[in-house]
């Protein structure tokens, strides 16, 4: 006989999933949500599905994701032209190696901290694209020149070249270097022509130093729109580069490489002098680079696919034509935001951990505890946001992947 004590005790998993929101009831009757953390981390993701994620969070799809791995991978083999793609885009050691895997010759990094973390994971090749000015920058490469002779760092001032010289003579290295080189972005890069020749030159000449080429990164012609017009600025920002190489040859100076590139340009920049792609955000891509059409749609950016997605939870419905969610400012929404599936909706800010969708047409269907997938605007500033990624076949979740190398003030 059934006490009514047993009763209760029977039902109250059926019970409380007749009570959740259809999305997830199904799935979450036989989940033990007590158990996520420690499920996740022995990487046990039976039941673990898209529906019992906490939210928001980092989903990538792991088909499209690989797809967009072997797409460019494929195009460097072909072109060819070699790969050392930018991880600031995803700070992930796992896509790293995945891409390291698929023939990248080493990858490129925004901060010292990211460049110590793929060496610590035993990536080689690590080419960190700004130069050391500080003693902290400086005294770390050093360090991470002597654990993994492969490390690469650029320079475009004689004053941090002659720091690095200094530093790396005391610690008895030798500290492979490139020039970084004007390419339409004013942020860095020294001036082309005889100022860069000097520079390298300077960096040949000496002890602690072994010039490995130069550094190019024409940052404003990656989003320029259509693809005849980013030719037409990756041709504008990348003449004065070939300029400083062939009078680099000319001198005799050393290095092969000339290393720079983005996934807007990637078809592109062989033909103007590039032997290295720093390609990044080719592996998720956003709703910023979806707008700047390819080489066969002005339109739309369609080279490779839109693989990763932030999943968020409509929290309320109290006033027409807006919902409220839970994608707010923390996790860096913003108007330019893309509701996948539903571009009749827009994507607004709300506060620190509240967003919004509105509409003028359509959006009615949308109810409380729905669950949606928003492209985000700037894969660099939402990773930093977020912890993992989940990654999801269909709707199953079948691996977690850590962000490690996020930027803080205590990492620089």
């Amino acid at each position: 006989m059934t006490s009514r004590r047993d009763f209760f005790a029977v039902n109250a998993g059926a019970l409380l999933a007749s009570a959740l929101p259809r999305a997830a009831s199904a799935n979450t009757k036989t989940f033990p949500y007590a158990e996520f953390e420690q499920r996740i981390a022995r990487k046990d993701f039976r039941d673990i599905t898209k529906d019992v994620l906490p939210t928001p969070s980092m989903v990538v799809d792991i088909d499209m994701f690989e797809k967009n791995i072997k797409t460019m991978a494929d195009y460097g083999k072909s072109a060819p032209i070699l790969m050392r793609p930018h991880v600031k885009v995803h700070k992930s050691v796992d896509i790293a190696k995945r891409q390291v895997a698929m023939g990248a010759v080493g990858v490129t990094t925004a901060t010292i901290a990211e460049s110590e973390l793929m060496s610590g994971a035993g990536i080689k090749g690590v080419l960190w694209t700004k130069q050391p000015a500080s003693h902290n920058n400086i005294i770390r490469s050093i360090n991470l020149t002597k654990r993994d002779p492969t490390f690469m760092f650029v320079v475009d001032s004689a004053n941090v070249a002659d720091w690095v010289e200094e530093a790396a003579a005391a610690a008895k290295v030798k500290c492979r270097v490139a020039v970084s080189v004007f390419a339409g972005l004013k942020r860095q890069g020294i001036e082309n022509g005889q100022p860069a020749v000097n520079l390298a030159k300077r960096i040949a000449s000496s002890k602690h130093m072994k010039l490995e080429g130069f550094m190019a990164y024409s940052g404003d012609a990656s989003h320029t729109k259509t693809f005849a017009a980013r030719r037409k600025r990756t041709a504008m920002d990348l003449a004065g580069v070939q300029e400083t190489v062939a009078l680099a040859k000319k001198s005799g100076l050393p290095g092969d490489i000339v290393s720079g590139g983005s996934t807007g340009t990637y078809n592109m920049d062989k033909d103007f002098g590039l032997t290295e792609l720093e390609c990044g955000s080719y592996v998720f891509m956003d709703s910023a680079y979806q707008r700047v059409g390819g080489k066969s749609n002005d339109e739309v950016y369609t080279d490779f696919e839109n693989s990763l997605t932030v999943l968020v939870t409509v929290d309320h419905k109290l006033h027409p034509n807006l919902v409220t969610t839970d994608y707010g400012n923390k996790a860096m929404a913003k108007p330019t935001d893309m509701v996948k599936g539903m571009p009749w909706l827009n994507v607004i800010n709300q506060g620190a951990e509240y967003g919004g969708l509105t509409w003028k047409d359509g959006g009615g269907e949308i109810k409380v505890g729905d669950r949606l997938d928003i492209y985000c605007s700037n894969l660099d500033t939402s990773t930093n946001c977020y912890d993992r990624y989940y990654i999801a076949k269909g709707n199953q979740i079948v691996d977690v992947w850590p962000i490690m190398g996020r930027s803080g003030a205590a990492q620089r």
